[in-house]
């Protein structure tokens, strides 16, 4: 992204988002820009797999429930990430993306981790990386960019 990025616009990006640079749409694309996570997964702050951080301004308005996810590791993958794998397109296409993502997106994304903190296992980990691998290898298509 552009210098002063998160300055210069909300916390969400869409597609064709002008802060994101040529390089960043094909890295992000890729999945590419989340390789340096991997150092915090190295440090211990993070896991492979568990439910993905979000915006301190959304976790403010967790309610008790929702904030379960909280009390688990943060993962690079999840459920949510592969459901939303073409989440730019999906926000890209509203009027307000902002709105959308906070009544209509967030809801569906910590559902989701919600219903992986109650099946966590190394197995079913496993499986989400599986999953994840594959979601990077496929094209966006109706059945796979919309959730």
């Amino acid at each position: 992204m552009i210098v002063d990025a998160d300055r210069k616009g909300p916390g969400l990006t869409s597609a064709g988002d002008p802060r994101v640079t040529e390089l960043g749409a094909v890295l992000r694309r890729l999945k590419i820009d989340e390789l340096p996570q991997l150092w915090n997964v190295l440090k211990g702050d993070m896991s492979l797999v568990g439910p993905r951080p979000e915006l301190p301004l959304y976790v403010g308005n967790y309610d008790s429930r929702q904030r379960i996810v909280l009390t688990v590791r943060p993962g690079i993958t999840d459920s949510a990430s592969i459901a939303f794998r073409w989440e730019e397109e999906l926000l890209a296409h509203d009027s307000n993306p902002e709105q959308f993502y906070r009544e209509d997106v967030l809801p569906r994304k910590l559902a989701l981790n919600l219903e992986y903190i109650g099946k966590m296992s190394l197995k079913h980990d496993f499986l989400l990386a599986v999953r994840t691998a594959r979601s990077l290898v496929s094209p966006p298509s109706k059945g796979n960019r919309l959730v």
